[in-house]
């Protein structure tokens, strides 16, 4: 399999501390003194990228969209830790579940069904975030805001997973205004989220932003995780197939 390095690491050095400047920055603008842990998305990145990452210690994590990338490059990023944030079928869940530190996108019971199989198989526990789709974008995954708490139920009885908060991917909206209220909305469905959920579990994390509104999902949206790719790596190669 070929990758893309869309930037000299230089550059790709910069970028990060640029983004983490800005993190800080919309922390500020909230009043918050906790942390945010800025995940590399690294769809379509080369092998060297994230030996790079892995050796020079700009980032303490990365995501992966697609499981047969996340497999293929595992072994590039010993130090990091390894994110699922794409979508994750049922069938691929074997292959990550003992590598992965958290998956960001549960969103069905069928998915809970094998989480929790493949990882009582490998005697471990599973932290992972239940997805929501708060724009009803049938073209993205997630459980609707209504479904929310029928997941939690169904998932409470699954004893090898923790979950550890929500995730979303915001949809791309032109006006502002709104993308804020929708980002308002998500953490007041966390923070209501939090106290439905038993105590076995950690709930603790919000995954929310990216490229084009990690700020405002810092900001508005209380965002302690945001999943960055583009504005750190580069433009993707969507051409780029097995070799």
């Amino acid at each position: 399999m070929c990758y893309n390095t869309n930037m000299e690491f230089e550059q790709i050095k910069e970028n990060i501390s640029k983004c983490l400047a800005l993190i800080e920055e919309a922390k500020a603008r909230a009043g918050r003194k906790d942390e945010v842990t800025l995940i590399g998305a690294t769809k379509t990145q080369s092998r060297e990228l994230i030996t790079y990452l892995n050796d020079n210690g700009l980032l303490t994590d990365v995501g992966e969209n697609r499981v047969q990338e996340f497999v293929d490059k595992y072994d590039f990023g010993k130090n990091l830790k390894w994110h699922v944030i794409g979508q994750l079928q049922t069938n691929k869940v074997k292959y990550i579940i003992d590598k992965t530190v958290l998956i960001h996108s549960l969103d069905r019971e069928s998915l809970a069904d094998e989480i929790d199989r493949q990882a009582k198989k490998h005697d471990l526990i599973s932290d992972c975030l239940i997805e929501v789709n708060m724009g009803s974008e049938i073209s993205k995954g997630g459980v609707a805001p209504q479904g929310l708490d029928s997941l939690l139920a169904y998932v409470e009885s699954k004893e090898n997973i923790r979950l550890r908060g929500l995730m979303t991917v915001m949809p791309n909206l032109e006006d502002k205004e709104a993308l804020k209220d929708l980002y308002r909305s998500f953490n007041e469905l966390y923070k209501e989220f939090k106290k439905k959920t038993s105590d076995r579990h950690k709930i603790d994390t919000l995954s929310c932003g990216m490229t084009n509104d990690y700020e405002m999902a810092i900001e508005y949206g209380g965002a302690t995780m945001v999943r960055l790719g583009r504005v750190l790596f580069g433009e993707r190669n969507y051409n780029l197939g097995d070799k």
